[in-house]
C-alpha cells in the first residue's frame, strides 16, 4: 500500500483472530492528488524545466493521469501518461504513455498481471515500446558527436510459481522478445556523425527467480518521518534467451541476465544492502555488450536525527555497444561536475553523506533535512570517441532536503552546493543543484 503515490503512509494491524479468520485494521493518510505543477531543476551544470497537470487518484480509483511539458539539454517534449494498477478491481495493471518530442516520438504500452504477493501463483503480460530520438556522445561534459536511433522493443511473457513455502518463493517465467535498434545520421546535424551498428534480436527466453521473505521497516533513512520498507533477504534472478536468424534476428546470439541481492545487519542500527548484476550477449561465439555491476549501500544510525550513509557503485564492461558506454558526471552522482563528464568501459563511484533529519515542519507542508557529502569516482578505458579518461574526480558539498507532506508522491527535493576538487579549467568552481529524487 505504501507504494501508492496518493497515500502518505499506511499501517496494517491485526485486531482479532477467530476460526482461522483474521480481522485487520488499516490506517492510511491521504494526500492532495490533483496537482498542477511548475518545476525547475539543475544538475550537472544544465537546467531542466517541466510544467505538469496530474491526478494521482482519479475518481478515488487509484488511477493516475498526467499531462506534462518538459525541456532539458537533450530535447523538449509533450507527453500524456495513464496508469491503472488494478483494472476493474483486478490485479491487472495498465500503463500507457505517448510523447511528442522535438527530435522524435515515443509510445509505451504495458499490460501486466504481476506476482502481486509472495504467495501469488501466476503472472502474465506484454509490452510495446516504440521510440525515435536523437542522442549525442559527450566528452568532458560537451557534445562531441551525434546520431539518430529508432527503437522497437516488444515483449510477451507468462510466469508461474508454487507460492510461498517455508519463507522462500520460487518463480519461473517464459516469453518472447523483439528488440530492434536502427541508427542513422541526424538530419541537418550540427555535430560530426558517429553511428553505432544496427541490432535486431528476436528470441524466446526462460527465467527463474528465488526470493526470500525477509523485510524490515524503519524511518529516517531515505525519507523523512515516513515508513520505509527494506528487503534483507536473498534474491537471485536469471534469464537466458536464444536469438537465431531463422526467427528474424540479424545474428546468432545468446542474451543473458543474472542478478543477486542480499541485506546484512539491521536497518534499525547498521545495515549493508548489496546488489549485483551481470548482463550481456554472446554474438557468434564472442562476448558482446557485457556489463558486470555492483552496488553497496551502507546505513549507520548515529542518533534519532543523524545517519551516516555510504554508497558504492562499480561497473565493468567488455566489448560494449557504441551507444552503451558507461557515463559518470553531475547527472549520475558526481555532483560537482558537468553531466556526462566522463565515459568509458568501466566506472566506479563512491559517495559518503552525513544526513540530518530535523523536526522542523514549516506550516505542516514539508519536512526539512540536510546533508554534508563527498563524492569520488572515475571511468576506465576510452570513450566512444576513442579519447582516454580524465582520471580520478572528487567533490564535496552540502545541501537541504525537503519532503512535501501534502502533495502525492514520495519525491525528495534536493538543494545542493557542490565544490569540484579536480577536472579541467572549464569547470565552474561551484555547482548549484536543484532536483527532485526518489530518496534522500
Amino acid at each position: 500500500m505504501r507504494k501508492n503515490a496518493y497515500l502518505y503512509d499506511a499501517k496494517i494491524e491485526a485486531v482479532q483472530f477467530a476460526d482461522g479468520v483474521v480481522d485487520i485494521r488499516v490506517r492510511t493518510k491521504d494526500l492532495w492528488t490533483l496537482m498542477p505543477g511548475l518545476s525547475v531543476s539543475r544538475s550537472g551544470g544544465e537546467n531542466r524545466s517541466r510544467v505538469t497537470v496530474s491526478e494521482r487518484n482519479l475518481l478515488g480509483q487509484g488511477v493516475s493521469v498526467r499531462l506534462s511539458y518538459r525541456e532539458d539539454v537533450d530535447r523538449h517534449s509533450t507527453s500524456f501518461q495513464y496508469s491503472d494498477r488494478n483494472i476493474g478491481d483486478s490485479w491487472t495493471a495498465l500503463f500507457a504513455e505517448v510523447s511528442d518530442s522535438s527530435d522524435g516520438d515515443t509510445l509505451d504500452l504495458r499490460l501486466t498481471r504481476p506476482f502481486y504477493a509472495l504467495d501469488s501463483r501466476w503472472s502474465a503480460g506484454g509490452s510495446l515500446f516504440d521510440d525515435s530520438r536523437e542522442n549525442a556522445f559527450y566528452d568532458l561534459g560537451n557534445e562531441a558527436a551525434e546520431y539518430s536511433v529508432e527503437t522497437a522493443f516488444h515483449t510477451a511473457f507468462f510466469g508461474w510459481s508454487a507460492g510461498l513455502s517455508e519463507g522462500w518463493v520460487r518463480r519461473w517465467s517464459a516469453g518472447v522478445v523483439f528488440d530492434e535498434r536502427r541508427f542513422s545520421a541526424v538530419p541537418n546535424g550540427t555535430l560530426p556523425s558517429l553511428i553505432p551498428g544496427e541490432r535486431k534480436f528476436v528470441y524466446p527466453f526462460i527465467g527463474f527467480e528465488l526470493l526470500q521473505d525477509k523485510f524490515e521497516s524503519s524511518a529516517n533513512r531515505d525519507q523523512i518521518d515516513r515508513t520505509e520498507d527494506f528487503f534483507f533477504g536473498t534474491r537471485l534472478w536469471a534469464s537466458v534467451g536464444i536469438a537465431t536468424e531463422g526467427i528474424g534476428a540479424d545474428r546468432e546470439s545468446i542474451i543473458y541476465r543474472f542478478e543477486a541481492s542480499r541485506g546484512f545487519g539491521s536497518i534499525q542500527d547498521r545495515a549493508l544492502l548489496l546488489s549485483s548484476s551481470l548482463l550481456g550477449r554472446i554474438d557468434e561465439g564472442n562476448a558482446a555488450n557485457t556489463v558486470f555491476s555492483l552496488q553497496a549501500r551502507y546505513y549507520d544510525q548515529i542518533s534519532d536525527r543523524r545517519l551516516f550513509f555510504m554508497t558504492l557503485e562499480a561497473s565493468r564492461g567488455q566489448n560494449l555497444d557504441l551507444d552503451n558506454v558507461l557515463q559518470l558526471g553531475g547527472d549520475t552522482g558526481l555532483r560537482g561536475f558537468p553531466l556526462r563528464y566522463q565515459s568509458g568501459e568501466s566506472k566506479l563511484l563512491l559517495s559518503a553523506e552525513q544526513r540530518y533529519f530535523t523536526d522542523w515542519y514549516p506550516l505542516k507542508l514539508a519536512r526539512i533535512g540536510g546533508a554534508v557529502f563527498a563524492d569520488i569516482g572515475r571511468t576506465w578505458g576510452n570513450n566512444s570517441l576513442g579519447r582516454p579518461t580524465a582520471g580520478w574526480l572528487k567533490d564535496v558539498g552540502f545541501g537541504l532536503r525537503l519532503v512535501p507532506t501534502r502533495s502525492s508522491g514520495r519525491d525528495v527535493i534536493h538543494v545542493d552546493i557542490a565544490f569540484p576538487l579536480d577536472g579541467d579549467a572549464s569547470i565552474d568552481d561551484v555547482q548549484f543543484l536543484i532536483e527532485s529524487k526518489r530518496s534522500f
